[in-house]
């Protein structure tokens, strides 16, 4: 859970933006129907459509009065990009709201886990979560240089949390729960199929099977076997999810007629 406020001031320096009203969003399918499901993001500069700022465009010059929340922790705010949603504690009202992906600035996602290896600062078996942060403890004047390894930029929504219990909504606007929804590349996996999963438990050597529903998407899964495992809210959630990397297999549970047609995609 993040801390945050409504208006800025004291600790809470960091926006979390809404959705900027010159963000343009182009179903590409209804201009060309074999490009069904993906879309086109930019903005209008004269007559032509041009690409959004990236992240180190908008952390330059910001979004003034598109700033949903304001809290005290830059680097928790960028991970909860990275998860897509979260709860924040607002300590000016003494509400608990949650905050919910409401859409993207067009870039792709780059993982700064893989920029780290790829600059020397650690090895590929290391990155987590944790260890980024800790790495960015032991380097604050690189920490915005790290964030901007990664273009992509979210923005949010506010949602009501009448029940502490419920998660988030996935792609399906149904919500997760916990230790049974996967996230997954709904470009070749049907959404809402149930998949059987098979691999070993977050940081560890101990097996895991279970049947799992494929129920959200993300920037980051890309692949027929990748899939993100939603853990949950909370503390002991948020430690399983930082070091989950674990290699496994994925199986999709489909009528024979529906996988044929998964098949030849």
């Amino acid at each position: 859970m993040l801390n945050g406020a409504r208006r800025r001031g004291g600790a809470y320096q960091t926006p979390l933006y809404r959705v900027p009203d010159d963000l343009l969003t182009i179903e590409l399918g209804t201009v060309y129907p074999e490009l069904k499901g993906m879309r086109l993001r930019g903005r209008l500069v004269g007559n032509k459509v041009v690409p959004y700022g990236t992240r180190a465009d908008i952390e330059r010059v910001a979004i003034p009065g598109k700033e949903l929340l304001w809290v005290d922790d830059p680097v928790e705010a960028f991970f909860l990009e990275v998860q897509g949603s979260g709860r924040v504690q607002l300590n000016d009202t003494g509400e608990t709201v949650r905050v919910a992906y409401a859409d993207q600035n067009g870039h792709p996602y780059k993982a700064i886990g893989r920029w780290l290896v790829e600059q020397g600062e650690m090895p590929a078996r290391d990155v987590s979560a944790q260890s980024i942060k800790a790495w960015i403890v032991a380097h604050p004047q690189r920490r915005q240089e790290l964030f901007n390894a990664n273009p992509s930029y979210i923005f949010f929504k506010e949602e009501r949390l009448p029940d502490p219990a419920i998660g988030p909504k996935g792609a399906l606007g149904v919500a997760l729960t916990a230790g049974r929804s996967v996230a997954v590349d709904a470009q070749l996996l049907p959404l809402g199929a149930p998949v059987w999963l098979a691999t070993t438990r977050a940081g560890s050597d101990e097996p895991m099977q279970r049947l799992m529903m494929a129920q959200d998407t993300g920037g980051a899964i890309r692949g027929a076997v990748r899939a993100d495992f939603f853990y949950g809210f909370g503390k002991a959630a948020a430690d399983s999810a930082g070091v989950m990397k674990q290699r496994g297999q994925l199986w999709v549970l489909l009528p024979l007629s529906q996988a044929a047609t998964l098949q030849s995609r």
